[in-house]
């Protein structure tokens, strides 16, 4: 049976992967902070509490949970806050989420997928690495989410390892709420379809670059924005 690893895959977009791979057979290991509101039931579901800003001991964690045929960097924060307002606490919390626990988890996890010459990992960024965010270390670090997976899809990609991202617009999840209404209204008539993203639709997308996907297409970013403007 095929092993996945999913951060933050107890609500939102996570949980809609979570069900996803679930559905296709897979062992699915949900790692989070706080299970409370979970309320999957299934023998081949492996929940590990764990605080994920704490990328220090990600080794351990790793070790834990063993090989795994997908990483699935999901986890992430946005506090919506003007820059002015940013603690240096705040400032810490959201790299050590969006950025150095990603590097981590893929340096500890890359080390079995290199034993066996193949593995898959996807990396959730947001359209915001594109064109910025007012809330500004959410936007730097989804840009660096982006960086983070064209520079180890070059460093790993030619060992086996298929490594990309998906950058998706507003999607209809409880992080909805922290978007100003006008914004969302904007990406919104943006789009093709004038309306915001089912969290179903991006763990398709998830899904097929974590299994399927031809391996030739390494290193790139998967917008997902139905024609919302980008620049």
């Amino acid at each position: 049976m095929k092993k996945v690893l999913i951060t933050g895959g107890n609500k939102g977009v996570g949980l809609a992967v979570t069900k996803k791979f679930l559905a296709e057979g897979f062992q699915v290991n949900v790692v989070a902070r706080d299970f409370s509101g979970f309320k999957l039931k299934d023998k081949k579901i492996k929940v590990l509490e764990y605080d994920l800003t704490n990328f220090k001991d990600i080794p351990g964690l790793v070790k834990k949970i063993g090989q795994v045929d997908c990483l699935v960097n999901n986890a992430g924060m946005m506090n919506s806050l003007p820059f002015t307002d940013y603690s240096q606490e705040k400032m810490e919390k959201i790299i050590a989420l969006n950025i150095q626990t990603p590097v981590a988890l893929i340096r500890e996890v890359s080390k079995y997928m290199l034993k066996k010459g193949k593995g898959r990992i996807v990396n959730v960024a947001s359209i915001a690495g594109h064109i910025g965010h007012p809330d500004i270390w959410y936007g730097v670090t989804k840009a660096g989410m982006i960086n983070i997976t064209k520079s180890f899809a070059k460093l790993l990609g030619p060992k086996g390892l298929v490594i990309n991202a998906v950058a998706p617009g507003p999607i209809n999840t409880q992080m909805l709420a922290t978007i100003p209404s006008v914004r969302v209204a904007e990406l919104k008539k943006g789009s093709f379809l004038n309306r915001i993203a089912k969290p179903e639709e991006v763990a398709e997308a998830i899904y097929w670059l974590g299994t399927n996907s031809p391996e030739y297409i390494n290193g790139i970013c998967l917008d997902i924005n139905n024609g919302a403007k980008i620049n």
